[in-house]
């Protein structure tokens, strides 16, 4: 944030606006006054400001017109609208028209006062990305990378240092944090970006079959191969391999693997003729490989050739920061794929969505937001569309019991109804690994499916 960011007042009510004004002054905000939407237009036109806080009832222009003129000056500036009158409606309407949030009045300062850094980070957050995405060269395929946390920040700009070189890249991460696509981001960006990249998942193919897969082979060299096929290798020559999941690859191919990125060349499988090939290889995995190496199930010095560069991708919940950026991102995908016109989310909605754990990672977000499109028939996404998400206890802070509010106090049965609801997503309705999941009987999880409603 900038040193002393400009927040402009906009109210009617002499007494209220100056009181803002001076509460916000002793934040230490740089302020500005209007005491009319029109005025509030005309400075906004005149200046730049870092957010404006406007009241919604004034005698001559209201705040819901003056906000539809002002975000067609600056579609970015982050506007927040308080109101004593607040419906349903208004919320709805306010942020449809673009509001960042509303307040109602008379107002929480401690919530006022969380509110305006994050409505500027926000903003802030939007503007870096896309200046990374102008350094990184535009190229990342055809998806979209998002994140402006400051761990996405360092492995972007390691990425593009790394890019247009030919070093080989080993990604670890998660299942689910976006190994594939940092290595699309890699080939893109690189001098072989005009050249195939080619992915091959190594825990998807039987050992029996992977050599085949990865060197190609002979036409009658085994049962079912009628024609001489070439093994992703060749398929990816002058171009960039993706080797996922390679902590699952079987020691006895570890060693072929090997010896084909020693000599730059290779044999098909049944075949004698020696082909070179000029392949820059990436691979990921979501194992700690040093510790495979230790217990002996990894080659070490396929470790090492495999380990020039490191990548190491955060997990979602290292990096809550970036959710409403890719919350947003999938929405809007999501609604132009199913004809919806939902527009955003509540800021109860947004909340559930920063304290969950995210084991699924972006993954899981992505899914969970589908499937709100798909549920939801209002123009925003609620909290109760993800009422299945328990929150994560580490991402809540942490008041005295005192202090509590007995009617936040969520039932037990909501919140095991909710764990159940998960664990049936996670495992795409497979009864018996819910139950595994869970840590009860299959027969405890249906007389609860039962007690519940949900069979």
């Amino acid at each position: 944030m900038n040193p002393e960011p400009t927040v402009l007042i906009v109210d009617d009510d002499n007494a209220h606006r100056m009181m803002l004004v001076t509460l916000l002054e002793g934040w230490g905000y740089s302020v500005a006054e209007a005491d009319d939407g029109s005025s509030a237009i005309e400075q906004v036109k005149k200046r730049v400001f870092d957010l404006v806080l406007m009241d919604n009832r004034m005698l001559k222009v209201s705040g819901l017109e003056a906000l539809e003129q002002i975000k067609t000056v600056n579609t970015a500036i982050p506007v927040i609208i308080m109101t004593a009158y607040s419906t349903i409606e208004l919320a709805v309407e306010a942020i449809k028209k673009g509001a960042y949030d509303y307040l109602t009045k008379p107002l929480d300062f401690d919530k006022l006062k969380m509110i305006i850094p994050r409505a500027m980070e926000h903003v802030q957050l939007k503007e870096e990305n896309r200046q990374l995405r102008e350094r990184m060269g535009g190229h990342f395929d055809n998806r979209s990378i998002i994140g402006s946390s400051p761990g996405m920040v360092s492995l972007l700009e390691t990425v593009a240092q790394v890019a247009p070189t030919d070093a080989t890249v080993l990604i670890s991460g998660e299942s689910g944090t976006g190994k594939e696509l940092i290595a699309s981001a890699i080939h893109f960006n690189s001098d072989r970006r005009g050249k195939p990249f080619i992915k091959i998942n190594c825990a998807a193919i039987t050992e029996t079959l992977l050599e085949s897969e990865l060197f190609g082979h002979e036409k009658g060299s085994f049962t079912g191969a009628d024609r001489k096929k070439d093994g992703r290798f060749l398929q990816a020559d002058g171009g960039t391999l993706f080797l996922d999941e390679i902590g699952e690859m079987p020691v006895a191919m570890q060693a072929k693997l090997l010896r084909v990125l020693q000599e730059k060349e290779l044999t098909r499988v049944g075949g004698e003729k020696v082909i070179p090939v000029d392949v820059r290889l990436i691979t990921a995995t979501n194992r700690v490989l040093l510790e495979q190496v230790q217990q002996g199930a990894f080659r070490e010095d396929l470790y090492y050739r495999l380990n020039v560069v490191a990548l190491e991708i955060p997990a979602l919940r290292e990096r809550r920061e970036d959710i409403p950026l890719l919350a947003q991102s999938f929405l809007e995908k999501f609604a132009a794929k199913n004809s919806k016109t939902i527009k955003g989310f509540t800021p109860a909605a947004m909340n559930h969505l920063m304290t969950y754990h995210w084991p699924g990672n972006i993954r899981e977000l992505m899914n969970t937001i589908e499937r709100g499109v798909i549920l939801s028939r209002a123009d925003f996404l609620d909290s109760e569309d993800f009422a299945m998400l328990s929150p994560d206890p580490a991402s809540l802070p942490h008041a005295p019991l005192q202090s509590l509010d007995p009617a936040a106090i969520v039932p037990l049965e909501t919140v095991e109804k909710g764990a159940i609801l998960q664990a049936l997503d996670l495992t795409g309705g497979n009864k018996s690994e819910t139950a595994r999941k869970l840590g009860i009987t299959r027969r405890t999880l249906h007389q609860k499916l039962k007690r519940y409603g949900m069979m």
